[in-house]
């Protein structure tokens, strides 16, 4: 059954997908380097805005479809795992290829990575999904699937035969780890049900 909180984090996808269709989408850098997409670009003062070519996709990845190449442009997905997540992370990683969602990955190895995580994620769990901005702590395939539904991921594979995720890549990048070992976090999701199932662990 969805709970009130899931329907209107749903309904706020929803509508983000319907006004990212009808008008040129942005690829919004703020001050701070984080990056957002937007249907509209900001104030100089706000950060740097530049369109996102639609018919390229997130990756411009030529082997993926077109249509799909559309919806991860306007909703990319990021898994976020450690190297202790186990096999949580080995589910959510053969979910996304079985689902055929082409995805990034953000991997915690280092022990600052480690120490940062809820800074960075939103909370202590893992394995955690990021669908354009709503997040997704701990594996939880219905979750998940209603979510890629709502953004318009088809349901049945659309990926080449030979497809292949990206490398993984740290959680947070090396200068940053250097310079600054708690980045600003991504907006924090609240707490669902799924944050305590059988397929989530934390640190």
């Amino acid at each position: 059954m969805r709970t009130p909180r899931l329907l209107a984090a749903l309904s706020l996808v929803a509508l983000a997908l319907g006004a990212a269709h009808a008008q040129g989408l942005f690829k919004i850098v703020g001050p701070d380097g984080r990056v957002t997409y937007s249907d509209r670009p900001l104030p100089t003062s706000e950060g740097r805005a530049q369109p996102v070519n639609r018919d390229t996709g997130r990756a411009s990845d030529p082997q993926l479809p077109f249509a799909l190449r559309q919806v991860a442009t306007r909703f990319p997905v990021t898994l976020f795992t450690a190297v202790n997540c186990g096999e949580p992370c080995t589910m959510a990683r053969s979910y996304l290829l079985r689902r055929g969602v082409p995805y990034a990955e953000r991997v915690a190895n280092s022990a600052e990575e480690r120490e940062s995580w809820v800074s960075v994620v939103g909370g202590a769990e893992m394995p955690t999904l990021l669908v354009g901005s709503q997040s997704l702590r701990g594996f939880a395939p219905a979750a998940w699937d209603e979510t890629l539904d709502v953004a318009g991921y088809p349901r049945t594979s659309q990926l080449p035969a030979n497809y292949q995720p990206p490398t993984p890549v740290p959680l947070i990048p090396p200068k940053a780890v250097a310079q600054n070992p708690a980045p600003p976090a991504l907006p924090a999701a609240p707490p669902t049900p799924a944050d305590s199932g059988s397929g989530t662990i934390r640190f």
